[in-house]
């Protein structure tokens, strides 16, 4: 070799030497700007946790100083933490005793109970559970329990916390409201006069009365309109009330109408029919209450003729009848009135009978005999008109009496005793007036604050629960204007509500209130118009929510969501940054080495060209890899599209794109749907697993299968192939970023991890179903 070759070799090795030599240099300072990302990304991620775990403290707080129940156990129920209400509901204090929660379950409630628990561990959260428990003093109560899990850094449950409120009152409340609705049936199943439900004029409900009076079975009126049993003549009258009341003139209305029986015959009856309204005022249905009066208008009628069509008409009566002359002989009774007072004899058997002792014959009948003796000497001695005189029998019937005394110019001629049996008419009032009584009851101590004021805003109620919220007592606002001591931010809306009730309209808004001690609070508002008997608005009421404490935890959360939406800004756009950085001197090595190979290619011995090769390979590994962090951070739900998407399209075209060896076939078992999705994230879904599915292929003759079936709420997918397959304990690590398993060096690790992130995108779901040597089954489910 002469000095001018050796010359050349000395040269092209000291090229070599610098090239390597600034290529070290470059992998050391991309090194350590790597090392000092990755310390910043771990300190603002440090940042991040203790943030939270500040906010998770304090959220604590809150819950632990509610009013309700709370607590706090551990996955066996061991209860770790309870506040004073859930020791004085309970009766256990867990500093001092162990309590285990499934101790206390009724046995009635076990298996229903441990049920509600599977599904807790399940899902997470565990909303309106009801059950029945025994506390420390064994007494039972019903409770209603709110709960969720708690869960450690890696989202492993370690605990379950819970709101427990006690619902034993309001079980009680509706198991006697169901009781009296039983009883109001029976009643108006009962009732002498009919009574019917409609809407649009079409029969609803109708009771026996009514099927009795028109001759129809209930079931053959509900194929029937009001208007095809009624007398056309009347239609005129009934229509013009029914528009009025459609358009909220009236409530309800009276008139006499005629109805058609099944029979052909004419029903003349007495028809007040009231309207039941929505919250929006509209009528929801109407109810009518139909007395047949055919037999007192034909006795009207027969007044005007003759004195003997009354007395058959009175004979005919629902009233007891007995007219006296002054002599106190009878002169005309009916059977009604032998009826009601037992009387074995017709009543034209009475007629001269004397009644002198009358009331000591028949005071046997009565709860207070003597008293009424009494009460007759004194009504006729006095001999003035007497309405209404209420009369209790000792049967439990009640007696309605009416004394009416008979002049002729002056000249006491006799008199007219009429006795009425109002016995249901009574319960059902005072039914009516216990149910007021039991819901005022109610509204007076529930935990929503009420208030009613009239048209002037000048308050007319208040319960306790308002007076509590607002930390005025029911002295200090009773007759006040609540927009005087009420202090209210927004009144401009107050007045504004104000307005819409006087229009009958009812709707919720929120407000911010000071309270007497300074303090503001939110308050959700219900408010609805008070009207009169007459339809007439006369007030407003309004119904009141203690929302604080919610507000205060929303405006907590929108700060954190806040900060956390800007650290993820700021560490994607620093991945960006960081991923041109480090692409810039990868593109350099790989240009080296290429200069390398070209130069030297005849210099170089086969271990020389290896190690040139496996550079290039590394190269190429780390650039996919930079690609894949790209992909996998720009993965989020606001960039998603959503348009048509076909997904045989899209296998379609992945077959076309990918490398696939000859003995591997990718085969379509079932039509795949398509989706209003994002056509880039569906293309990167399907050539990642399908691509990861050939790759793995060890048969000498590959196949790999594609399908799909529909579900209820959503598409459930497959991709199968008979390949290596994959171990058990590996099932959930692929799915983690940078985790890959076997040897195929060239897997960044982040193929499936982006795969699971974009089915998360979609509401769904992922797993896998594989054997060592028999192939992998990847699952997965996309929301319709």
């Amino acid at each position: 070799m002469d000095s001018k070759e050796v010359t050349l070799l000395k040269k092209a090795l000291d090229r070599q030497k610098r090239a390597r030599r600034q290529a070290e240099m470059i992998l050391e300072e991309k090194s350590q700007e790597l090392y000092d990302t990755s310390r910043q990304l771990k300190e603002t991620n440090d940042r991040l946790e203790n943030l939270l775990s500040e906010k998770t403290s304090e959220l604590e707080g809150v819950f632990i100083n509610i009013v309700d129940p709370y607590l706090v156990m551990d996955i066996s129920g061991q209860v770790i933490r309870m506040n004073t209400a859930a020791k004085q509901l309970l009766g256990y204090d867990n500093t001092k005793e162990t309590i285990n929660l499934s101790q206390l379950v009724h046995p009635e409630y076990l298996e229903y109970t441990k049920e509600s628990f599977e599904k807790l561990y399940e899902v997470g959260t565990l909303k309106n559970y009801r059950a029945k428990i025994v506390v420390k003093d064994n007494s039972v109560r019903f409770v209603q329990v709110n709960s969720s899990l708690i869960y450690d850094k890696d989202r492993n449950p370690i605990a379950a916390q819970g709101i427990i409120r006690d619902i034993t009152k309001e079980n009680e409340v509706e198991a006697l409201l169901s009781e009296q609705k039983k009883q109001l049936d029976i009643i108006v199943e009962n009732s002498p006069l009919g009574i019917v439900l409609t809407v649009d004029s079409k029969f609803i409900r109708a009771n026996k009365t009514f099927t009795d009076l028109m001759g129809y079975s209930e079931s053959e009126l509900k194929d029937l309109s009001v208007d095809a049993i009624s007398d056309p003549e009347d239609e005129t009258v009934t229509k013009e009330l029914h528009a009025q009341m459609r358009e909220g003139k009236l409530d309800n209305y009276s008139v006499i109408k005629r109805f058609i029986q099944k029979s052909g015959e004419t029903l003349i009856t007495k028809t007040s029919v009231s309207a039941v309204r929505d919250p929006e005022g509209k009528i929801a249905y109407e109810v009518a209450i139909v007395e047949d009066i055919s037999k007192e208008k034909e006795a009207e009628e027969q007044i005007i003729a003759s004195e003997n069509r009354l007395a058959t008409l009175i004979s005919n009566l629902q009233t007891g009848v007995l007219l006296e002359n002054e002599e106190r002989k009878i002169s005309l009774t009916n059977q009604m009135f032998c009826d009601l007072f037992e009387i074995p004899v017709s009543p034209d058997l009475l007629k001269g009978a004397d009644c002198s002792n009358a009331a000591e014959e028949s005071k046997h009948h009565f709860k207070d005999p003597e008293a009424f003796v009494k009460r007759i000497d004194e009504i006729l001695k006095r001999r003035e008109l007497v309405l209404s005189d209420e009369l209790e029998m000792k049967d439990g019937r009640i007696l309605e009496r009416d004394y009416i005394p008979i002049f002729n110019n002056g000249v006491y001629k006799g008199h007219l005793w009429t006795y009425n049996d109002v016995t249901i008419r009574k319960n059902y009032k005072t039914n009516l007036e216990n149910q007021k009584e039991k819901y005022w009851s109610i509204i007076a101590n529930m935990n929503l604050g009420l208030i009613e004021v009239d048209n002037k805003d000048v308050i007319q109620l208040v319960n306790q629960s308002f007076s509590n919220m607002s930390e005025y007592s029911e002295e200090e606002l009773l007759g006040r204007k609540a927009s005087e001591i009420l202090h209210v931010h927004e009144k401009n809306l107050i007045k504004q509500k104000g307005k819409q009730r006087l229009k009958g309209k009812s709707d919720s808004y929120e407000v911010k209130v000071l309270t007497k001690s300074g303090k503001t609070n939110h308050w959700l508002v219900s408010g609805a118009p008070r009207y009169d008997e007459t339809g007439k608005v006369v007030g407003s009421i309004g119904i009141h929510l203690d929302i604080t404490a919610q507000k205060n935890l929303e405006l907590q959360k929108e700060t954190l969501l806040t900060e956390l939406e800007t650290s993820n800004r700021g560490l994607q756009e620093y991945a960006h940054i960081v991923s041109h950085d480090l692409k810039s001197p990868l593109r350099s090595i790989s240009t080296l080495a290429t200069w390398l190979h070209d130069d030297y290619i005849e210099l170089l011995d086969e271990t020389g060209i290896y190690n040139l090769q496996m550079m290039q390979e590394k190269v190429e590994g780390m650039d996919k890899l930079i690609d894949g962090i790209l992909k996998y951070s720009s993965i989020k739900s606001e960039t998603l599209e959503k348009k048509p998407v076909d997904l045989n399209q899209v296998a379609n075209d992945i077959r076309e794109i990918i490398f696939i060896p000859e003995h591997v076939s990718v085969i379509i078992m079932d039509p795949l749907p398509t989706l209003q999705a994002d056509a880039t994230k569906m293309h990167q879904l399907f050539q990642n697993l399908i691509s990861n599915a050939v790759i793995n292929i060890d048969k000498t003759e590959g196949i790999v299968t594609i399908g799909v079936e529909e579900k209820k709420d959503h598409w459930e997918f497959y991709i199968r192939d008979n390949g290596v397959g994959i171990a058990e304990e590996y099932h959930e690590k692929i799915f983690k970023i940078f985790q890959s398993i076997g040897s195929e060096e060239r897997s960044t690790g982040i193929g499936l991890s982006i795969v699971k992130k974009i089915v998360d995108l979609y509401q769904g779901e992922i797993w896998l179903d594989s054997k060592i040597g028999k192939g992998t089954t990847f699952y997965f489910t996309l929301k319709k």
